[in-house]
């Protein structure tokens, strides 16, 4: 989530509400028309941050390798246009989590060697909250992924709903990303339930 993702509501709030629910790990993601910059941007993830670490859920930056490491967040994740993630493990180290959106069996192996932790994979389904976003590629390529490289840890991610998840947990991911489905929602505590639900009906559990 980012500053401008939660509409009406505080973005604070939110996140204290998504955390009471029970998200694992939360991605600051500060994209698009209004977007914060400067001190704006390091105030905010500070207190994204702040807010993660009173619940002990690691905080994750999307491409912001530079506020990552000033701020001292538990990881980074790069997109395929983003700085190689090669380049990104070396700034991080080693202790720090790196994720890497990849998009096939080729480019989940290109992660690999840079070091990524785990990749996100998407969009399964169509999204509203990336205005850039690749057409929808199902589960197809996540199982592939999978099916090549079993103990890497993928999220599926875009227009990921309590309504469809399951078919994403089945495809054999770790997790789930998602940004107004909790965001948007109006008990956000019940709606991160929701997925939490739709995990064990989707992995037999």
């Amino acid at each position: 989530m980012g500053s401008r993702n939660s509409e009406t509501k505080d973005p604070f709030t939110i996140l204290e509400e998504a955390l009471q629910g029970g998200i694992t790990h939360f991605q600051l993601r500060e994209k698009g028309s209004g977007a914060l910059t400067g001190y704006a941007l390091r105030n905010f993830a500070l207190r994204c941050q702040q807010v993660c670490q009173n619940y002990s859920v690691p905080f994750i930056v999307n491409d912001d390798v530079e506020l990552a490491c000033s701020i001292d967040a538990d990881g980074v994740h790069v997109g395929q246009d983003d700085e190689t993630a090669f380049q990104v493990r070396q700034l991080i180290g080693e202790e720090k989590l790196l994720g890497v959106s990849v998009h096939s069996v080729e480019e989940a192996r290109l992660a690999i060697q840079a070091g990524a932790d785990y990749v996100g994979m998407g969009p399964v389904f169509g999204t509203t909250s990336k205005a850039d976003a690749k057409k929808p590629a199902g589960v197809e390529e996540i199982k592939a992924v999978k099916r090549e490289y079993p103990q890497l840890p993928i999220v599926g991610i875009g227009g990921i709903i309590p309504e469809n998840a399951d078919q994403v947990w089945r495809a054999g991911v770790s997790g789930v990303a998602v940004i107004s489905a909790i965001a948007n929602a109006k008990d956000v505590v019940e709606q991160v339930k929701a997925f939490q639900l739709s995990c064990k009906v989707g992995i037999g559990r």
